[in-house]
């Protein structure tokens, strides 16, 4: 298991290395500053993350693991983590093309002036990467999910 998610992470890595680096090659797709860019090819795995009720489970604990966590904790502690979990759940659940709506903010606007570095996020994927083990989603269907999240990176790293 702890090889699966070592790989995942360099996978992860790897994809926010070449997304930056097409950031750097080319001007700022639209999509970029879509936070929850619908997938019509994902509906098979938004099954597998349990639909909408699925989803609320992994981001309760996925929320729990950022508290705990030392890194992404003072980036939750004083913020309302019950609207944080709504909104990721409707996030998640759009882009796996679920019968849901995404009003929050774009990615840009939501993480400005929290000073997030790039190991802040990728805790962050961490911390999702243990929930969704936890919830026993399969890996192909995490990474189908960290692929869609991965280029957020740009929006999110504010420092």
């Amino acid at each position: 298991m702890k090889t699966a998610r070592t790989l995942r992470t360099l996978i992860l890595g790897l994809a926010l290395t070449l997304t930056a680096g097409a950031a750097l090659a080319a001007p700022p797709m639209a999509a970029a500053l879509n936070p929850a860019p619908r997938d019509p090819a994902l509906a098979p795995v938004f099954k597998q993350f349990g639909e909408k009720p699925g989803l609320v489970s992994l981001v309760n604990d996925f929320m729990d693991n950022l508290m705990a966590d030392p890194v992404t904790r003072p980036f939750f502690a004083n913020a309302n983590r019950d609207h944080i979990k709504k909104e990721l759940v409707d996030q998640f659940c759009v882009i796996l093309d679920g019968p849901c709506t995404y009003t929050g903010l774009n990615m840009q606007q939501a993480h400005q002036g929290l000073n997030i570095t790039e190991a802040d996020f990728n805790a962050l994927v961490v911390d999702l990467q243990k929930a969704m083990d936890k919830h026993g989603i399969p890996f192909t269907a995490q990474n189908q999910l960290l692929a869609k999240l991965a280029p957020m990176h740009r929006d999110v790293d504010t420092k």
